[in-house]
């Protein structure tokens, strides 16, 4: 009798920690978008770093800035993706929310926040930024970048 009442407990335990663990942001990429719009020019990734590195020394080639977020989460009916970044436009610091409603699955899914047009212009260079995953007013997960 003790012995099943020990794995039952162990099961439960097993099953909780499971769960907590499901609901993740597991990347946050803040990608430079170029006149047309693209963050690379080829699908390599290797391509994709050198290219990114080019937008970065010439800010007159940038449109805007994209997040790509990689999160999990599957027990909630519906959730809310928020991105928020700070910037700065020359000495005057700016901020920004960005938010994507998301459906829940059991794989990772990737989501994409464009800051582009007068938003980019008034944001000015990106300093640090926090990805939430939201139930309603309930922080789920998140990710902050190490200046936040």
């Amino acid at each position: 009798m003790r012995r099943l009442i020990l794995s039952l407990l162990g099961s439960v335990a097993f099953a909780l920690a499971a769960n907590a663990q499901s609901e993740k942001i597991i990347k946050v990429l803040p990608h430079f978008l170029d006149a047309k719009g693209r963050t690379s020019v080829t699908p390599s990734l290797f391509d994709r770093d050198a290219y990114q590195q080019m937008l970065r020394e010439n800010p007159s080639k940038r449109s805007g800035l994209r997040f790509d977020v990689q999160w999990k989460a599957s027990y909630f009916p519906a959730l809310t993706l928020r991105l928020e970044a700070k910037g700065g436009q020359g000495r005057e610091p700016t901020r920004i929310v960005l938010e994507q409603a998301v459906k829940p699955g059991t794989f990772s899914q990737w989501a994409h926040l464009p800051l582009t047009g007068e938003q980019y212009a008034k944001f000015g260079e990106l300093i640090s930024w926090r990805a939430l995953l939201l139930d309603g007013t309930n922080v789920v997960a998140e990710q902050k970048s190490f200046l936040w």
